[in-house]
């Protein structure tokens, strides 16, 4: 299918947003809410490394919209719209296309997030699938990395490891199971949640890599330490340490990892729909540690990194 075609046949009619202008010219054109500030980040999935090559092409193009989503979810913003960048390798055929606009559709109504434009390219390699998403916030409300203070709790949204497992089943490693690989193929970005903990949250971000890095990560930001218990970290069914931290290593969550004041009222969070757990808490000394059920712990890995 010809670049021409894919715009102007299957992304076009998606494309209703009036900051979109049809997709007829080389940017789109959105004005801000009179007092918000806008939010804007930027994620890829590569082929063979973020999905499988024989994953269904819908659950691709749910991935890349909710990846970037759960980013906009972490600094507490609502979207608004995504940009794509499509550089698609010799996989990707009309059907495949087509049915990467299907999945991409649905997941643009079911997020009420409009398609304002972007750009598609093909050459000899894997896939390389990019989004830029677009969101908005009150002025001087959004979350970030930096807020941490020593006494906070540490709390996160869901279940981990849950993708992780899902990511088995994909590759045949585990038996077949719909909720694992759902959670693996279209995760969940916690929007409501990141709305609801604007004024509670000190900080906040998504768990992409595994929740013991990005808590590492969290830390970092502020300039403090972070505490972690094992067996408070919420996971589905019963396993054993070791397996809690393969869990707590593995990735593609996109939960929220967040820290508030430890007498912080969060009955109103209820409204996200989402289990919350306190995990550990904040503590003076830089860095990460990890408590078991003898003591410290001392991973041979924390997460996923490039």
């Amino acid at each position: 299918m010809r670049e021409r075609a894919l715009i102007a046949d299957l992304l076009a009619p998606l494309a209703t947003h009036r900051a979109a202008r049809g997709l007829t010219d080389d940017a789109a054109v959105w004005l801000p809410p009179l007092g918000r500030e806008v939010v804007l980040t930027h994620d890829v999935i590569a082929c063979g490394t973020h999905y499988l090559p024989d994953d269904p092409p819908s659950d691709v193009a749910w991935k890349l919209l909710a990846v970037n989503l759960s980013d906009l979810a972490a600094m507490g913003a609502e979207p608004v719209g995504v940009l794509l960048g499509l550089t698609l390798g010799g996989h990707e055929d009309d059907d495949w296309l087509r049915g990467f606009v299907a999945g991409l559709g649905r997941a643009l109504t079911h997020f009420e997030v409009a398609l304002l434009g972007g750009d598609t390219v093909r050459w000899g390699g894997a896939a390389v699938l990019g989004c830029t998403a677009v969101g908005q916030v009150p002025h001087g409300c959004a979350l970030g990395r930096d807020g941490v203070r020593v006494g906070d709790a540490v709390w996160v949204s869901g279940t981990i490891g849950d993708a992780g497992r899902g990511l088995a089943v994909a590759r045949g490693e585990a038996p077949h199971d719909k909720r694992l690989l759902d959670r693996y193929r279209r995760p969940n970005p916690r929007l409501a949640l990141g709305r609801a903990l604007v004024g509670t949250a000190t900080a906040c971000m998504d768990v992409s890599d595994g929740v013991l890095i990005d808590a590492q990560r969290l830390a970092a930001a502020s300039g403090v330490g972070i505490e972690l218990d094992l067996a408070a970290l919420p996971v589905t069914g019963d396993c054993d340490e070791a397996e809690r931290l393969i869990r707590a290593t593995a990735g593609d969550d996109y939960e929220l990892l967040f820290t508030a004041a430890p007498d912080a009222e969060l009955a109103a969070l209820a409204t996200a729909k989402v289990p919350l757990t306190r995990i550990g808490r904040v503590v003076a000394e830089p860095g990460l540690t990890v408590l078991g059920a003898h003591g410290l712990i001392t991973p041979a890995r924390l997460g996923w990194e490039h």
